[in-house]
């Protein structure tokens, strides 16, 4: 009886407290998760305008970023939880606090690469410079991006290499199918063309390109011929461009060249190739040759 009297003020005085503390880190659990979902819908809700396949991916990416908010604030709310309890156990939590607080320093030291790939990989996330399914050229290697971290990119490449980069190591990074892609062609004819005769074939060509129902869907816009681009030793070059859905531009640049070269056969239009031409001037006699 004596125990449980001593022990009934402290129940009486405590208990209030931890219910009062559970309720209110439900409630916060509850919140952070409900402003996660919130901030998501207005920001989906004010991308309405992006095509379906770059929503799907925009969408990726928030949620990356909201799992990401929602685990720091869970973090933040138990280590109040623990302080709390540790306080009201009667453990003097400020040595504790100072100890985890050196600690920490001694950890930001040994993982200053880690944090700068993290926030490197939040900056990348943010700032939608590609997204998982890009064509991208990063430090110099190209490859399909088949998944963005916070702390690494993974690329494969056209040889099914896989590269992984750390993202606070990124120098250069260039995005090839970033909501439209291009192919150019850099066209070589013969001089003795007529360059507005081969101009209008390449036109005619796209535009048939463009009315074939396995390719009218891949290509954005009709193709555009620059004009003469340069001249080279044996050939004008006649730069055009085609633009296309992302990832589409490879497949339409090579059925493109295949019918300009289809189309080029037809009206005798020459392109050229390195040849030589060897000159032995005037027919000579024969030296003769004595013995004697």
């Amino acid at each position: 009886m004596e125990i449980l009297d001593k022990i009934t003020p402290i129940l009486i005085e405590i208990l209030p407290q931890f219910l009062l503390l559970i309720v209110l880190s439900i409630i916060s659990f509850k919140v952070i998760r409900i402003l996660s979902k919130t901030v998501k819908k207005l920001v989906m809700k004010n991308a309405a305008r992006i095509s379906k396949k770059q929503k799907a991916e925009f969408s990726k990416r928030i949620d990356t970023l909201a799992s990401i908010i929602v685990a720091i604030g869970d973090i933040v709310i138990w280590a109040m939880i623990i302080v709390f309890v540790l306080g009201k156990a009667g453990i003097d939590v400020g040595p504790l606090i100072a100890g985890a607080g050196i600690f920490g320093v001694a950890i930001g030291f040994g993982s200053q690469e880690l944090v700068r790939d993290m926030i490197s990989g939040m900056f990348i996330l943010l700032e939608n410079q590609i997204r998982t399914g890009d064509v991208a050229i990063i430090n110099g290697t190209g490859g399909l991006v088949e998944k963005i971290g916070l702390r690494t990119i993974i690329l494969r490449d056209l040889s099914g290499i896989v590269h992984i980069f750390q993202n606070g190591k990124i120098n250069s990074l260039s995005n090839m199918t970033n909501e439209w892609s291009a192919m150019i062609f850099d066209v070589g004819v013969a001089y003795k063309e007529d360059v507005d005769n081969v101009m209008e074939i390449m036109k005619n060509v796209g535009e048939e390109l463009q009315k074939d129902p396995e390719f009218k869907n891949k290509i954005v816009e009709p193709l555009e011929v620059f004009g003469l681009d340069k001249f080279d030793d044996s050939a004008v070059v006649i730069k055009a461009r085609i633009k296309t859905k992302p990832i589409e531009q490879w497949g339409v640049g090579r059925e493109y060249r295949k019918r300009l070269k289809v189309a080029f056969d037809k009206f005798g239009i020459e392109i050229p190739f390195p040849h030589m031409s060897v000159y032995w001037g005037s027919d000579s006699d024969p030296f003769k040759v004595s013995s004697k």
